[in-house]
């Protein structure tokens, strides 16, 4: 299912899929698959809420269900499990370069005159 950079891959599903709580409504629930990919993708594009695909559904569906597993502890203990296994493929380290006076970085200093 994993058709893009976006969504889980079927290794990755198959890690976590028994750990999405039973939905209690009495009605068939949504789609756990595509509700967490509508949420991965969301936290990847950094998009708002009301700009979600339709192709995951509506968006206030999905926001309900993100704030539910993120209140219950759900989305902790998926990321935990997919943290275990990651391969540090993508790790980025940032260096920022600052500029020392030179009187601070050892420079000869020069008397005022």
């Amino acid at each position: 299912m994993a058709n893009n950079e976006y969504e889980l891959t079927d290794e990755q599903w198959e890690q976590i899929k028994d750990l999405f709580p039973v939905a209690n409504t009495g009605r068939p629930g949504k789609d756990n698959r595509i509700m967490f990919n509508a949420m991965i993708w969301i936290a990847r594009t950094g998009a708002q809420w009301r700009q979600l695909p339709e192709y995951y559904g509506p968006w206030k569906t999905i926001y309900s269900r993100f704030r539910k597993w993120r209140d219950d502890g759900t989305l902790r203990k998926i990321f935990e499990i997919l943290c275990e296994d990651c391969d540090m493929e993508n790790i980025s380290i940032d260096s920022t370069t600052i500029k020392v006076h030179q009187q601070a970085s050892g420079a000869k200093k020069r008397p005022k005159s």
